[in-house]
């Protein structure tokens, strides 16, 4: 039973991960830039519940939908204003772009709110299921629904829609969709929005379980950065395998092993990765980057 509760809390943590990374897959996939930045987006929205609910009084499933808007709207304006004038410019510029945001957002957050953690304080925060001896949290079970939601309903997105479709097309090739007629800068807007929203829906339901700090965003970020090389970079369907495959391992390496090494297996996990297959798991092979395939 202790095996079954370390199953069960490993696939809900990993479905927050999958949440995360899957707005980072989709920046990538698309406008093919590493988005270094994409950990602070969730700390600026956990930061965004807890204003909701200490100056409003809004519990934080109550303003997801709201922080969720403003993220897509902060990361469309980012991608304009920071973004799209150094698209073509060497992946260095890329880099030391998006460093350079996150250490201004960190430094924002410790300016606004100091170095102190803060949370929010709920009715069912301690809540749980009982199925005999194993015991669920409920709202780590609501994060992982929602994650579940989100990602059937961006599949369904990206494979059936004719937005999602030149977005995908746009990620094969911009050349190509260019000429096809599709507004390629309008789709990397778009693209950049949609994730910056993902890891905002993901910040909301985050805050009844961890607290937020300046530098929360970096602990997801990493794990993260780890998924999307997991499952294969570009591949939506392997962002969120590799997101509960590292929630697994990281439940499991945590009780078996110890929990001060739980980080360190799935980073052995990931340099693995990178040496035998760099296109990631779940990935078609080299080169077979494809959003939502």
């Amino acid at each position: 039973m202790q095996l079954v509760q370390v199953l069960i809390s490993g696939l809900l943590i990993g479905g927050i991960y999958a949440l995360i990374s899957m707005g980072l897959n989709l920046i990538l996939g698309v406008v093919r830039i590493i988005n270094f930045a994409h950990g602070e987006f969730l700390m600026i929205a956990m930061y965004m519940s807890f204003v909701f609910y200490s100056t409003f009084g809004l519990d934080p499933y109550v303003s997801a939908p709201l922080v969720t808007i403003l993220l897509f709207l902060f990361g469309m304006a980012i991608q304009r204003v920071m973004i799209q004038p150094i698209l073509d410019q060497p992946a260095t510029v890329k880099i030391f772009a998006t460093l350079g945001l996150s250490i201004a957002l960190q430094n924002f957050a410790l300016m606004m709110w100091k170095a102190d953690f803060r949370n929010v304080q709920t009715a069912y925060q301690t809540d749980v299921i009982r199925l005999g001896e194993v015991v669920i949290s409920i709202p780590r079970l609501v994060a992982f629904a929602v994650a579940i939601l989100i990602a059937l309903g961006l599949f369904w997105f990206l494979k059936r829609t004719m937005t999602g479709k030149a977005i995908r097309a746009v990620a094969m090739g911009r050349t190509a969709a260019a000429l096809m007629g599709i507004n390629v800068k309008r789709i990397y807007l778009l693209a950049f929005g949609i994730g910056s929203a993902l890891v905002g829906l993901a910040g909301s339901i985050l805050m009844p379980i961890f607290y937020v700090f300046p530098t929360v965003g970096t602990l997801f970020s990493l794990t993260a950065f780890v998924v999307v090389v997991l499952g294969g970079m570009g591949s939506m369907s392997g962002a969120f395998l590799g997101g509960l495959l590292i929630g697994l391992v990281e439940a499991f390496a945590g009780v078996l092993i110890s929990p001060e090494l739980k980080e360190a297996v799935y980073f052995s996990i990931f340099i693995l990765v990178l040496l035998f297959r760099p296109s990631g798991l779940f990935s078609l092979g080299k080169g077979s980057e494809e959003v939502g395939l």
